[in-house]
């Protein structure tokens, strides 16, 4: 009973799908789905040896079905008398067939799925590179989930039909093809029998489309607001117990599951009652087919085996008519897929100046980073900055101050050259005078310590090896002392091969932020810009990393957003960030704001 509902579920989406097909192709946009598949295709030919090979085999398999399915009506016949010559050969031919048919059919299998393997890998590694050289603006328009998933469902729908949708096509279309012309060798009203079942399958199944789509979107999106309900709720976690809340929302999620439960239930009965009439349906057929064998049988127009071959070609043929148009939803699901994917494949890449490496041999004096006259929005007609100055030099340390939401982390990501500006130029400037713009090439000059917490589950050391990966032990716990974090490693039981939880579980916030600082000084860029990253420090703490951060290499410009006024006192330089506006402060109003912290 389940078998068939499937079944005819299956029945409905290729019927639906091939309606999609058909609108696409009157209303002009069928174009697209031809630019999604000759995308998806780049990669098919990658492997078009295997994907031929596959095709050989599939009909050799297929064949091979057929061949024991004659053999076996032959077999038949002998055991009820009717040919007693050629049983020995039968024999052969009946297992030989079905042996190689499990081979082939077990080939196929493994090769299919070490295509798709290879596929998937392909759309994924290329669509990572993508991903991650796709200007910041335009790839932070999709949300994290959305990206990812693109990255793995969607990529999976496209690996999944890239090497089958073709070969299985054309190996279901010879299926058919074959199987229809086997039974009409023995009968022709038989095969037009065999034939006319499935399209009127296909055709009664029709009227209840409507009615299942629906309730497949309901159960959908119930299924997707509780997932968001359950995400949430176990990502907040610490919230809900500090707040004493635990119980109301176990009731929300009682509630939650109620609402499924109804709507689930009204789709069974719906499912059940639905596939109580098409199996009705199709056990007319059948018996009308079967009833047809039995009065040829009677009046000894064909024999057993002939009765047997047919009602089992009469399923083979009705399932590869139902196999080609199978193919449909996984042709169109593809394409949508395809689609998704180019959306970020196609996105503008970050700006890449190779004339940036030319900087490289200036490293050991350092770098002065300088903006100019810079204009900068996120949306146009709301801008962000404008037009400012800002200048760093190698040995000092430079502060950008001002209220929340103003603009500082703004500054750094200009600086860092992950956006740019409008209007006026973000540069990066060596001793003799030679400059280039900030882009990603010079992003390896830099070292970053972000706002919150970015220390990922793992070891102390893995996380240090994220900014140097061939750093030696010697130089992890150098790092760990100049970020004033050695003092508390080393008296953890495995010291830097401790393993730190998620979001930093099992470290205090100023234990984290000190191991971040670590990772940043571990990389040794000649500028380092630190965004808040030592708001959780005490005042001997913070003082103490920043000059030892200066002590280790003296030409290093550190550019840090700060509320400290600690921070201020040791800056060289203090520019505030306000109503879109950076200004460099005179020394009396540095001091100023620093007492006024």
């Amino acid at each position: 009973m389940e078998e068939n509902s499937a079944e005819q579920r299956s029945k409905s989406t290729s019927f639906e799908s091939l309606d999609i097909l058909i609108r696409k192709w009157r209303d002009g946009t069928f174009r697209e789905i031809l630019d999604d598949w000759k995308w998806i295709f780049t990669y098919s030919l990658r492997y078009k040896g295997a994907i031929i090979f596959y095709l050989i085999l599939g009909i050799f398999s297929t064949t091979m079905g057929l061949i024991g399915s004659i053999a076996g009506k032959y077999l038949i016949d002998i055991i009820t008398g009717y040919q007693t010559d050629k049983l020995w050969l039968l024999i052969t031919i009946a297992v030989g067939s079905t042996v190689l048919g499990l081979v082939f059919s077990s080939i196929i299998s493994r090769v299919t799925t070490k295509l798709s393997i290879y596929i998937n890998n392909d759309i994924q590694l290329d669509l990572f590179n993508k991903i991650i050289d796709a200007d910041w603006m335009e790839i932070n328009r999709y949300s994290n989930g959305d990206v990812l998933n693109r990255f793995t469902s969607d990529a999976g729908t496209v690996s999944g039909n890239a090497i089958s949708w073709l070969p299985s096509i054309i190996i279901a279309m010879y299926q058919f093809i074959a199987t229809f012309i086997v039974i009409m060798h023995y009968d022709v009203i038989m095969a037009i029998l065999a034939f006319a079942s499935a399209p009127f399958m296909l055709a009664v199944s029709r009227f209840v489309i409507s009615k299942q789509r629906d309730y497949n979107k309901k159960v959908r999106e119930m299924s997707s607001d509780m997932m968001t309900f359950e995400v949430e709720t176990f990502y907040n976690f610490d919230t809900i117990k500090s707040f004493g809340v635990a119980d109301q929302y176990s009731k929300k999620l009682r509630w939650w599951q109620e609402k499924f439960r109804n709507i689930s239930l009204k789709y069974n009965m719906f499912s059940i009652k639905t596939n109580i009439f098409m199996s009705m349906v199709g056990m007319l057929v059948q018996f009308t087919a079967f009833g047809y064998c039995l009065w040829r049988l009677w009046t000894h127009s064909i024999t057993y085996g002939t009765m047997t071959l047919f009602m089992q070609q009469r399923s083979a043929l009705s399932g590869a008519f139902n196999g080609v148009l199978g193919i449909i939803p996984g042709f169109l699901n593809s394409s949508v897929s395809a689609h998704r994917i180019r959306e970020i494949v196609q996105l503008p890449k970050e700006i890449h100046i190779p004339q940036s490496s030319e900087l490289d041999k200036y490293s050991d004096k350092g770098f002065t980073v300088q903006m100019n006259n810079v204009d900068f929005a996120y949306i146009q007609n709301n801008k962000v900055i404008t037009n400012s100055e800002f200048i760093a030099h190698p040995g000092e340390i430079v502060a950008l101050v001002g209220p929340s939401g103003e603009g500082k982390t703004t500054m750094l990501r200009l600086i860092l050259g992950l956006i740019h500006p409008q209007n006026g130029e973000a540069l990066i400037r060596a001793y003799d005078g030679k400059e280039v713009q900030m882009n990603v090439e010079t992003r390896h000059l830099f070292s970053y310590v972000p706002q919150g917490n970015t220390i990922l589950s793992g070891t102390i050391a893995e996380n240090m090896r994220m900014a140097k990966e061939d750093a030696t032990d010697e130089e992890i716990v150098e790092a760990l002392k100049i970020a004033c974090a050695w003092d508390f490693v080393q008296k953890l039981s495995d010291t830097y091969n401790h393993k730190i939880g998620e979001k930093g579980r099992g470290f205090s916030e100023g234990q984290t932020q000190r191991i971040a600082i670590a990772r940043a000084v571990l990389r040794n860029a000649p500028i380092l810009l630190l965004d808040e990253a030592t708001s959780a420090l005490d005042v001997t703490t913070e003082r103490a990393v920043l000059r030892n951060i200066i002590q280790q290499r003296p030409n290093k410009t550190c550019i840090v957003t700060t509320h400290r006024p600690t921070v201020l006192n040791m800056c060289q330089r203090v520019y505030r960030v306000m109503q879109t506006k950076v200004t460099e402060l005179s020394e009396a109003e540095s001091g100023k704001m620093a007492m006024d912290f």
